[in-house]
C-alpha cells in the first residue's frame, strides 16, 4: 500500500488529539487506504489490535447499519469490547450519523476518524453541530507528484517529465489506475464504474431521482464546459435546443447534488477592484479529469479546460483557497491564497502565438500588487518574463508547489 505523505503526516499528527477527524473526498480517492495506514501506524506503536475498530459501511458485513440506533448499538458493543480507536469508513451511509458520532465522542477514552464521500462532511452545518470538536481534511485524487511517487513505490519505470505529464493528462489521478499498468480503455472502463457507482449510490438512490437521463445530460454538459462559466440558464438553453424542458430550479438542484457527491466543485469569482466575491458566473471543475474522458470521451477541444482543471486540482490538493479573478473587464484564471500569500495564474496550452501571449500576460499586467504572477504553459520554447510576470512550464510549476 503506497503511503501519501501529503495527507498521512497530518493525520498521524492528529492521533490521540481530542477532536473528531473527518476525511472527505470523492469515492475511490484513497480515503479507505488512508484509514488502513492509520491502523498500521497504531499497530507500529504497539497498540493492541483489539483496541482498534476499522469498519467500512460500504462493506456487505455492515449493510444492516443504516440508522442512528443501528450505529449507536454498534458503538456500544465496540466500547464494551474495549475499543479506543474508531475508524469508520463511508459514514454518510448512516442516517443521522453526526448525532451518533457526537454521542460516541462524548464517551471517555475514544479517538475517532471518519470518512465520507459527501461534501456535507465539510459543511458549515457540521461546524455548528460539532462546535470546534472536529478537524476536516479534503482528500483528493492523486496530484501529478503523487503519481510519480506511486510509480517509484511500485517499481514502475519513470519516463521524462513531459512524457509523464502527458500520461497524467490523459488518465487523471484515481489511485487504482496507478497500481498496475493498464490500457487507456481499461482506465476509462474503471472510471466509468466509479462514476456509475457515485451516480446511483449517492444520487439516484439517495435523492430518489426518477429521470436519470436528465441528470446525466446535465452532468455531461458541465463536463463539456469545464473552464467556462456555467449558469442554470445556459444549461436550460442547451436542453431546450435538445427539445428538453427542465426548470432552472431543478438544474440548480442537480448541480448542488453533483457537488454534494463530490463529482464537481464550484469555484467563485472574486472582484479585485470591488474586493468582494461575486454571485454569478461561477465555474465548475471536476474532482478528477478522468471522469471527463470516461463519460464524454476524448477530444482535443478539451485541452484548455483540462489544463485549467488540473491546475485547480493541484492548488486545492496543496491547501490553497482558489477563486476565479475579475479585474475590470479582464478575467484571471486563478487567484490562489495560502497563509496570507497570493499567486495569480493564467493557464494556456500554447503561447507561441503573439496575440495569445499578449492576452495571457495582459490579464495579469494590470493587477496592482506585488504578489507573484505566472502564465502556465506547455510551450517550453517560449518561456520568458515580462513586466514581472513569468511564463513557466506547467508541469514544473505544479511539481514545485
Amino acid at each position: 500500500m503506497v503511503r501519501r505523505p501529503l495527507y498521512l503526516n497530518e493525520l498521524i499528527s492528529y492521533i490521540d488529539k481530542p477532536f473528531i477527524k473527518i476525511l472527505a473526498g470523492i469515492r475511490r480517492a484513497g480515503k479507505s487506504s488512508l484509514l488502513e495506514q492509520i491502523k498500521d501506524e497504531l499497530l507500529s506503536r504497539s497498540t493492541p489490535i483489539d483496541k482498534i475498530a476499522l469498519i467500512n459501511f460500504d462493506s456487505i458485513d455492515y449493510t444492516h447499519i443504516r440508522t442512528k440506533p443501528d450505529l449507536v448499538a454498534l458503538e456500544k458493543s465496540l466500547l464494551d469490547r474495549g475499543v479506543h480507536y474508531f475508524l469508520f469508513d463511508e459514514v454518510q451511509n448512516i442516517e443521522q450519523w453526526d448525532e451518533a458520532i457526537s454521542a460516541l465522542y462524548a464517551e471517555k477514552d475514544t479517538d475517532i476518524f471518519i470518512t465520507g464521500s459527501n461534501s456535507k462532511l465539510l459543511s458549515s452545518e457540521l461546524s455548528t453541530f460539532f462546535t470546534g470538536r472536529y478537524a476536516d481534511l479534503r482528500i483528493h485524487t492523486l496530484n501529478f507528484a503523487e503519481t510519480l511517487d506511486f510509480k517509484r513505490a511500485l517499481g514502475q519505470p519513470i519516463k521524462s517529465i513531459p512524457e509523464e505529464f502527458s500520461s497524467y493528462l490523459a488518465k487523471g489521478g484515481f489511485p487504482s489506475l496507478y497500481v498496475s499498468i493498464q490500457t487507456e480503455h481499461q482506465d476509462d472502463s474503471e472510471i466509468t464504474d466509479i462514476y456509475n457507482s457515485i451516480l446511483y449510490k449517492d444520487l439516484v438512490e439517495r435523492k430518489n431521482i426518477r429521470n436519470t437521463e436528465l441528470l446525466s445530460r446535465v452532468t455531461r454538459f458541465v463536463m463539456d464546459s469545464i473552464g467556462s462559466p456555467i449558469s442554470a440558464k445556459s444549461i436550460s438553453d442547451y436542453l431546450k435546443n435538445e427539445k428538453i424542458s427542465l426548470s432552472q430550479d431543478t438544474i440548480y438542484k442537480y448541480l448542488d447534488w453533483l457537488e454534494e457527491a463530490m463529482i464537481i466543485e464550484k469555484i467563485k469569482r472574486y472582484d479585485l477592484r470591488g474586493k468582494k466575491l461575486l454571485k454569478t458566473q461561477e465555474k465548475y471543475y471536476l474532482a478528477d479529469v478522468g471522469l471527463l474522458y470516461a463519460i464524454n470521451g476524448r477530444s482535443s477541444t478539451y485541452l484548455s479546460g483540462v489544463l485549467e482543471n488540473l491546475v485547480y486540482h493541484e492548488l486545492v490538493s496543496h491547501g490553497y483557497k482558489v477563486y476565479v479573478g475579475k479585474n475590470g473587464s479582464q478575467e484571471i484564471d486563478f487567484i490562489a491564497e495560502q497563509s496570507h500569500q497570493k499567486i495569480y495564474l493564467q493557464v494556456a496550452a500554447h503561447i507561441s502565438d503573439k496575440s495569445t501571449a499578449e492576452r495571457e500576460f495582459g490579464a495579469l499586467r494590470n493587477i496592482q500588487d506585488n504578489f507573484p504572477k505566472y502564465v502556465l504553459t506547455l510551450d517550453q520554447d517560449f518561456l520568458h518574463s515580462e513586466d514581472g510576470i513569468e511564463a513557466k512550464y506547467l508541469p514544473d510549476f505544479i511539481l514545485d508547489l
